[in-house]
């Protein structure tokens, strides 16, 4: 109970807080939002990097094991190993 109250009033003072400043807190966004881009953008250039070379070297992988399928002989059912 004691949680809910404290909840209830963070909200009010929040509320209260953002009609006494806002257009201090708009001065904020608008200095924050072109620093979350760029950050963003930074990241996701980095994750992006990441996946190619991870992909590729999937793909590196992956070929030796189909050449060493390919050149292995088919046998046939009545044969035994030795």
């Amino acid at each position: 109970m004691k949680i809910l109250l404290g909840g209830i009033v963070a909200v009010i003072i929040g509320v209260v807080g953002l009609i006494a400043w806002w257009s201090d807190f708009l001065e904020l966004l608008k200095g924050i939002i072109p620093i979350i881009l760029v950050l963003g953008g930074a990241l996701a250039i980095y994750l992006g990097i990441e996946d190619i070379k991870t992909s590729s070297a999937e793909k590196k992988e992956e070929a030796p094991k189909e050449e060493v399928l390919k050149e292995e002989p088919a046998k046939e059912e009545g044969e035994s190993k030795p």
